[in-house]
């Protein structure tokens, strides 16, 4: 096996957490005219290190390539505005934000989170590189800078007086392939006194509930707290508190100053570390094992799926999310199957999932053909999506929901 580098700590890896076979870019969706052309696909293998145990992908495409025109939309998902708006009434007292205060999001997606400053009267910041969603954010009024985030632009913005009180990152850390570089330009363009809230999935749910699906290319990395710990110490960075949250199947919110800063650091850190560590997260064993629950779930899936299928059942799709790719790709399930999906977000209708070519419509294709079974790509919104589409339950459908383990409600 050829020899890779982790990219935080580059020792070698070769250690496997997961191999799913070779998959396209999850968000490089399919117009009608592609559909006889070919996709690229690539290794979808996650390693992990053993020195520094952070989880990881390879960089076969650049985030230039993935996210300069981008499918994904914040604001078509109605739980992830309120989480949204909920964290600017909750952050701002928390820190003392006020009019005279500058807030900066990175990846800022559609304006989603940073529209709720617009309230308080806080000036802000987004950074975005996906051009045509900026776009979007524009619309709304935010002040978006269409450019990926890294030691450059940092610069830039802060030799023109544009450092942060509050820097806010939802969701972008797993997309950046150097993460030195990110947490360096986290911290110039911090205040002294300022504060850094990120969001991102935890490794110990994803490892704990069988989450596989929730790996895939533009996800370069999979992050514990005693891993993400480090890499902040390493730049000078000290994560003072954290919450654990319920968004995307299970996330961590991290909280961190520079280094040299007042105040404390919170006992939330040291009792994740400490529950990590009873969970084996600081042992390379306990990675290893990861693989062989993605099978056991793949298996159950499918033969369920065969079932019905062969008792004549329709069943569809609710949603087209990366993280669905991920499991249809592995899984091998394609419009034998399923016979389409349906979303909310109008950019993906009209289109076809990468991969298994199955086709996207807007969510009233439910009404016309009164499926059997709906299988619930995004899991993680189940409870918002049956409430979405409740008129289904007048013809008997039913809801298939993959992850963690099997489930029909």
């Amino acid at each position: 096996m050829k020899t890779k580098s982790c990219r935080y700590c580059n020792s070698d890896i070769n250690y496997t957490f997961v191999d799913l076979g070779m998959s396209p870019l999850s968000n490089a969706f399919i117009d009608p005219d592609q559909l006889n052309h070919s996709e690229l696909t690539f290794p979808l293998h996650a390693f992990v290190c053993s020195k520094c145990l952070l989880v990881q992908l390879e960089e076969f495409e650049s985030p230039n390539k993935i996210f300069s025109d981008y499918a994904y939309f914040s604001s078509y998902s109605d739980s992830w505005l309120k989480h949204a708006s909920d964290y600017v009434d909750m952050i701002i007292p928390k820190i003392g934000l006020n009019e005279n205060s500058f807030a900066i999001e990175i990846a800022s997606n559609d304006g989603y989170l940073l529209q709720n400053f617009n309230r308080y009267n806080i000036p802000v910041l987004g950074i975005e590189p996906a051009e045509n969603v900026a776009e979007v954010a524009k619309e709304k009024g935010i002040n978006t800078l269409v450019s990926f985030f890294n030691t450059s632009t940092a610069q830039k913005l802060a030799s023109t007086s544009k450092k942060a009180d509050l820097v806010i990152g939802n969701n972008v850390l797993a997309h950046v392939p150097d993460l030195l570089d990110f947490v360096k330009s986290l911290k110039i363009i911090l205040k002294p006194q300022g504060v850094i809230t990120l969001e991102f999935p935890h490794l110990l749910k994803l490892m704990a509930e069988n989450q596989f699906d929730t790996i895939y290319h533009e996800h370069f990395s999979y992050f514990s707290l005693l891993t993400i710990n480090k890499i902040f110490h390493s730049q000078e960075l000290k994560i003072y508190n954290v919450e654990e949250l319920n968004t995307h199947g299970g996330s961590l919110r991290i909280y961190a100053r520079h280094k040299e800063s007042t105040g404390g650091i919170d006992n939330s850190v040291q009792k994740l570390l400490d529950k990590e560590i009873e969970a084996g997260l600081n042992d390379i064993q306990t990675y290893l094992t990861f693989s062989e629950n993605v099978k056991t779930t793949k298996r159950a899936l499918l033969a369920f799926l065969i079932k019905i299928k062969s008792e004549g059942k329709q069943v569809v799709g609710y949603g087209a999310p990366a993280k669905g790719n991920t499991l249809l790709n592995y899984c091998g399930i394609r419009n034998d199957f399923l016979d389409y999906t349906v979303d909310r977000n109008p950019f993906k209708q009209g289109k076809f999932l990468p991969g298994t070519r199955i086709p996207v419509f807007n969510p009233e294709k439910l009404k016309e053909t009164k499926p059997d079974y709906i299988l619930l790509l995004p899991w993680n919104l189940k409870d918002e999506i049956i409430d979405q589409v409740s008129f289904v339950k007048e013809w008997g459908c039913k809801f298939i929901v993959p992850i963690p383990t099997l489930k029909v409600i």
